[in-house]
């Protein structure tokens, strides 16, 4: 067994068919897929405990002086509608290689729900995403969150790439509505959204959409790029929606936990075609990108305050960018 927990740690909620994952939510299962295979596979479930373990394995980074207990970070990553199993395991990879090339020694972990492989079920995929918010609570949120009742410091970390903003929003909402866990003291640490699917206005601190997320998070950062083509208001698979808030920001009216950092500057010195590109660049360029990476690892680390990030710089309206 020892060799076999030597690999990508997955949690997916998609429903199995002859031997394989399809696009409708399911039972949850805990993987670890082997470095040889390129797709996550029914057949790589282990056991909660023993995957648990095996996180929390990889997650340590040392042990604190005043308690003796584990320290270590665990960064979650939640993707987007139309990512099929591959895709969202070859992304898990490249983020997993980014961090760790800028310093990050803790475990990465993907919470892989269920969407299909063409753009035209968007909606269809943010229903599923809805559903699926659930499992995120009970075999994610719940499971770490009790890990720090038995006073380990290990900090939880979301990244969310798209829908799987409103995957987290959702989850979130849905966890101070259950009384076993709303009743216990959680958290997570950093919340990072990249290219995120929901609308800006809602993130405002008196929407009670999100005021659950800020309320169970240290640090809210956004990653706004105003040229994300996938998030215009004319894309046909979204009409008659509000503008989003990977696309225009953060609302003026946000906690002082949250941070804004607008990424249009940087994006527009990046070239890469579509046709090199697995997705839409303008909407996914930052899992790969070098830069993003140590940025992330500084939010990450927590310890230079959010304006003094060396990633960041303040443009003449005041707004904090992502900048060499």
């Amino acid at each position: 067994m020892g060799g076999v927990l030597m690999g990508e740690f997955v949690i997916s909620v998609r429903y199995t068919t002859k031997g394989a994952f399809g696009t409708e939510p399911g039972p949850t299962k805990f993987l670890v897929v082997p470095a040889n295979q390129k797709d996550t596979r029914p057949a790589q479930q282990i056991a909660r405990g023993k995957w648990v373990d095996a996180v929390l394995k990889e997650a340590k980074t040392g042990e604190s002086t005043h308690t003796g207990k584990p320290l270590g970070d665990i960064l979650v990553f939640i993707h987007g509608y139309n990512n099929a199993p591959p895709a969202v395991l070859k992304r898990h990879r490249l983020l997993k290689k980014d961090m760790k090339a800028q310093g990050y020694k803790g475990a990465v972990v993907s919470f892989d729900w269920p969407s299909a492989s063409m753009a035209i079920n968007y909606l269809e995929d943010r229903s599923d995403a809805k559903k699926t918010a659930i499992k995120l609570v009970e075999d994610c949120i719940a499971l770490f969150s009790a890990v720090q009742a038995r006073g380990c410091e290990i900090n939880v970390h979301l990244l969310a790439h798209s829908t799987g903003a409103f995957v987290i929003r959702e989850a979130f909402d849905d966890a101070d509505d259950r009384i076993k866990i709303s009743s216990a003291n959680w958290s997570v640490s950093q919340i990072a959204l990249i290219g995120a699917d929901v609308s800006s206005k809602s993130m405002s601190a008196t929407d009670s959409k999100s005021d659950s997320v800020y309320r169970h998070c240290v640090r809210l950062t956004n990653y706004a790029n105003p040229y994300d083509s996938v998030l215009k208001l004319s894309n046909i698979k979204r009409i008659g929606v509000s503008p989003r808030v990977g696309r225009v920001g953060l609302p003026d009216d946000i906690p002082t936990k949250a941070v804004n950092v607008d990424c249009g500057s940087y994006f527009k010195t990046l070239i890469k075609s579509e046709a090199e590109y697995d997705g839409t660049f303008s909407h996914s360029w930052h899992i790969g990108d070098d830069f993003f990476a140590r940025d992330l690892f500084f939010t990450i680390q927590g310890d230079i305050d959010r304006d003094r990030i060396p990633t960041r710089t303040f443009d003449r309206n005041g707004r904090l960018c992502l900048e060499k």
